[in-house]
């Protein structure tokens, strides 16, 4: 299994930024995604999911991130994608998308999820 991540930039507050997840090597439609994202010193956090369920996708989102962060997903591409608008300095992060299967399990939870792309770095400038 095999997850890209692309997008990350130098961003003013206030302006948008697409992250994108290729996977590759597994049945992306049978995979909950996710973004987590890692600030400099600090722990791995929470970012959104989209889960898969038998009525539809399913989103789910960081109370820091709530209302700005969009996540979706593309089958036919096998890619999910983090739209992120009005950024803000404490959005900088490196983030990192996720792929597993929550069930049973949280969707909040890095444990959920194991396998892990190579992280993405968002910069965000006053």
């Amino acid at each position: 299994v095999q997850l890209q991540a692309s997008g990350g930039g130098l961003v003013q507050a206030g302006d948008s930024l697409r992250l994108s997840c290729v996977a590759r090597g597994l049945i992306f439609n049978n995979y909950d995604m996710a973004w987590f994202r890692q600030a400099p010193g600090k722990e791995r956090e929470f970012a959104a999911a989209i889960i898969v369920t038998m009525s539809g996708d399913r989103t789910y989102y960081g109370d820091s991130v709530k209302g700005r962060f969009t996540i979706s997903r593309v089958n036919t591409k096998n890619t999910a994608y983090l739209q992120m608008n009005g950024l803000k300095p404490e959005d900088t992060a490196v983030y990192y998308c996720a792929a597993g299967n929550s069930d049973g399990g949280s969707v909040y939870s890095r444990d959920s999820y194991p396998y892990w792309g190579q992280g993405t770095l968002v910069t965000v400038s006053s």
